[in-house]
């Protein structure tokens, strides 16, 4: 749950929506989970369930080998079961407690299908950040071992399956790319509508003009695995076509054996400050393969205005695309691309590009309201 620093897509886009709601006039108590240490930034709107870190990838291998167990033993996918360390009571319990309210958001499919069923009392908003049965297919087919693919082919059947229960039983569905409807059979009207978001590098004023060190960067998690899936095609079928002397620098969690054998490519882990990071490169490489929802990688580039080159599927859930960024799906156009936008570096005022992003995501928001009947200064768990 927010605890006033996202740092995550998946943050940032959960501060865009409580935002959004709220601007729209609605009380919003949110109830979840913190990580270990943190504490919610909003603590009177916010009933904490526990805390728990549920990244697999800094996970012990008795806490994966638990986390598996569990799963197969409960039937529910991975990502749900690491939050059943609390019991379906005190979830109940907890949510007496914000009563009155009207109806739920169901923030995605892992608190949801953790304690499927005690959210079927009160109407409902399901937001699907991504396809996740999709994701996990895509992630099966890009596996390196046989228990890997079995594993991703497991949570991709229940995963399609539980998404399909919580998109009937909504009353109303948002997705985070226009896409996405048709891919979780929402796309009737009056059903779903997709949420454009915004994020907080609207805000960042660096200090005078830029002074880039890079010619290219990059920041992300990179042990999730739709995120791998385009750095190893950046790093194995892009970087090879860059001049010799072109710098790249690569910041964030990454595994220990994504290399690259161009000289002036970095990895330079974890950085204080990820938005000046990637204020210090010329061109910023938008290199999504797979996956599904909205890059908010993209939006931050384009809210920033930097200049980047993307591939279509980096592209997803936007609308509007800046005239600095070039689209390039085929590796030596891409590499090309990032050498001329290099040479010529063009920043452009993102504002205007933030302001419709706004507009439209509360107009879209309000469909969903409305869907619901709620009016002003309702209420939402």
């Amino acid at each position: 749950m927010p605890d006033g620093a996202p740092a995550t897509g998946y943050e940032i886009a959960n501060a865009a929506i409580i935002d959004a709601l709220r601007r729209a006039g609605v009380r919003v108590t949110v109830l979840g989970f913190t990580w270990p240490g943190k504490v919610p930034a909003d603590p009177e709107n916010t009933v904490v369930l526990g805390s728990v870190d549920v990244r697999t990838d800094s996970a012990s291998p008795l806490q994966k080998i638990a986390w598996l167990t569990r799963a197969v033993f409960e039937g529910v996918t991975f990502s749900s079961v690491k939050l059943r360390g609390v019991s379906r009571d005190k979830v109940r319990a907890a949510l007496k407690t914000i009563e009155p309210f009207d109806g739920y958001v169901l923030n995605a499919v892992p608190l949801a299908g953790a304690f499927e069923g005690l959210f079927d009392d009160k109407p409902s908003i399901f937001v699907a950040h991504n396809v996740e049965f999709r994701s996990a297919d895509e992630n099966a087919a890009a596996a390196h071992s046989p228990i890997q693919k079995l594993m991703y082919s497991r949570e991709a059947r229940l995963l399609g399956n539980l998404e399909r229960r919580l998109c009937d039983k909504a009353e109303f569905v948002f997705t985070l790319a226009d896409e996405d409807r048709a891919a979780l059979g929402v796309e009737a009207a009056g059903k779903s509508a997709a949420l454009p978001l915004v994020t907080p590098a609207s805000t960042y004023m660096p200090a005078g003009k830029r002074a880039p060190a890079y010619d290219a960067t990059l920041i992300g998690t990179w042990t999730w695995q739709p995120n791998r899936i385009g750095l190893e095609w950046f790093l194995d079928q892009v970087v090879p076509h860059l001049a010799r002397d072109f710098t790249i620098a690569i910041a964030g969690s990454i595994a220990a054996d994504l290399r690259s054998r161009h000289p002036r490519v970095s990895f330079v882990g974890r950085v204080p400050d990820a938005i000046a990071f990637v204020l210090s490169g010329r061109v910023v490489p938008l290199i999504s393969r797979a996956g599904s929802g909205v890059q908010l990688k993209t939006i931050e580039t384009f809210e920033l205005g930097l200049p980047a080159v993307a591939t279509f599927r980096s592209l997803r859930g936007i609308g509007a695309v800046p005239a600095n960024c070039t689209v390039a799906d085929d590796p030596v156009e891409f590499a090309r691309a990032l050498e001329r936008s290099a040479r010529s570096v063009r920043d452009i005022d993102g504002a205007r590009f933030r302001r419709e992003q706004l507009r439209a995501l509360d107009h879209q928001l309000a469909l969903g309201l409305r869907a619901l009947g709620f009016q002003a200064e309702r209420a939402c768990a």
